[in-house]
């Protein structure tokens, strides 16, 4: 019986006759939506934003680097978007792509994956697949899904199959997208891990299985904990450099010509991205249930939050040579994306000294060409509007951040006019007018 459920959802797979349902279509879910269109399956795309699903259907893509044409395409092939959960049972497959944040308490918040979950509970039907891309801890997907989904009656790698296969996106790579990115893919039994296989085998360059869900997870807290721990140690020594009158990126750039045993990363005003300075705390958090305390990797965490105010002292020092004060001074940020060309703004440490300065009196504003209006976040509110640069308002500033380091920006512009600049992104090399930070 559970043989034969097996092979039936592995031919659907293979035979590319399977429906795909992706639920949340944001920066992991739309562009996973495409591609499983592009390579010739039926896609039904799950949201609970109406304006999003409505945007989505006319072939208005939200993110920058998701062309319209890409997704027209998309929706050429048989990809459509809906709000209507009960349409879940029409799928094949089940990808859920939904946020996994931090509480107020730098907690893991599965809100989200738990309560889109309880509402497909009721449509779920057997044979189907459910595959978790989202962010979380070791023992989430046994722990947390396996249960529910038991609950509806199903027998896990007999009539249902459960798999984690995280979510490894690098919004404005050019060079690795969805498709090119290896998919480590965990099941629950070995039969959800073919079925899992078999459901990504299509899509991606290569598939990884790996022996259980808990490994899968682990896996992709361990490579964003690699960044945010390498981080901490250039931007920690950023701070030692600066005091020593050293430029830490000349001295990067001159280890990273040794052939081995060095891999460059270089400092900048935080970290952000909503996995980079996340999932840190969600290892953390397990790792207490087991009498465990990641002192090395809280350690990272605390330098690269307390980046931003290191910025922001920067630019109080250079203001006081001028006989200014942060109140008062006119300062414009430029990019509030986390990362340079896109418009994702989760977790930016732009944001972060932002919230500094406003509480310190300054006069804020903002240019990114990637985001035109500040959007709305949950912690974060400012009525703001992206503004152009020209010589005038350049020269209009007390001081300019360059906080994210968009290809768009006219640097040479910027600082022929800027008044002063506080430089967290090595962009420019000197300056009477620069500050590296």
């Amino acid at each position: 019986m559970s043989h034969s459920k097996q092979k039936e959802i592995v031919t659907l797979l293979n035979n590319k006759t399977a429906t795909i349902g992706i639920v949340g279509l944001g920066y992991v879910g739309l562009p996973l939506s495409i591609h499983f269109s592009l390579a010739g399956y039926k896609v039904l795309g799950f949201d609970i934003n109406q304006n999003r699903v409505d945007s989505l259907n006319r072939a208005q893509s939200p993110i920058k680097h998701i062309s319209h044409e890409l997704l027209q395409t998309a929706i050429k092939k048989g990809f459509s978007a809906t709000v209507d959960t009960f349409k879940i049972q029409k799928v094949d497959a089940i990808i859920l792509c939904v946020p996994t944040p931090l509480n107020k308490y730098r907690e893991p918040d599965l809100s989200f994956v738990l309560t889109t979950l309880n509402n497909l509970l009721p449509y779920l039907r057997a044979n189907q697949v459910l595959s978790l891309e989202s962010t979380t801890y070791p023992g989430t997907t046994e722990e947390e899904l396996k249960p529910r989904i038991e609950q509806q009656g199903f027998q896990i790698g007999k009539d249902f199959f459960l798999i984690y296969s995280p979510e490894r996106e690098d919004p404005g790579n050019l060079e690795f997208n969805t498709v090119k990115i290896p998919k480590v893919c965990g099941g629950i039994t070995p039969a959800c891990l073919k079925v899992g296989e078999a459901l990504y085998n299509q899509v991606m360059d290569r598939v990884v299985p790996v022996s259980n869900t808990k490994v899968a997870e682990m896996t992709k807290l361990l490579e964003n904990i690699h960044r945010a721990v390498n981080i901490g140690l250039v931007n920690e020594m950023k701070i030692v450099a600066n005091k020593m009158g050293i430029d830490i990126r000349e001295v990067i750039d001159a280890a990273a010509t040794k052939p081995f045993g060095f891999v460059p990363y270089y400092p900048g005003p935080g970290i952000g991205g909503h996995c980079i300075p996340i999932d840190p705390s969600y290892l953390t958090w397990k790792a207490r249930e087991y009498g465990m305390h990641t002192r090395f990797i809280e350690l990272a965490g605390e330098i690269n939050n307390h980046m931003p105010k290191w910025v922001i002292w920067q630019l109080s020092d250079a203001l006081n040579e001028k006989r200014l004060s942060i109140k008062g001074s006119k300062i414009l940020i430029l990019g509030i994306a986390y990362k340079k060309n896109v418009d994702d703004v989760r977790e930016s440490p732009s944001v972060a000294i932002m919230e500094i300065l406003a509480k310190k009196g300054a006069a804020i504003d903002y240019s990114d060409p990637n985001v035109p209006t500040f959007p709305s976040m949950r912690e974060h509110h400012f009525d703001l509007h992206s503004i152009e640069i020209t010589p005038e308002r350049i020269s209009s500033y007390d001081a300019v951040i360059l906080a994210t380091a968009h290809r768009d920006f006219n640097y040479d512009l910027i600082k022929e006019h800027a008044k002063l600049i506080i430089d967290t992104r090595g962009v420019y090399h000197s300056g009477d007018n620069v500050i590296k930070a």
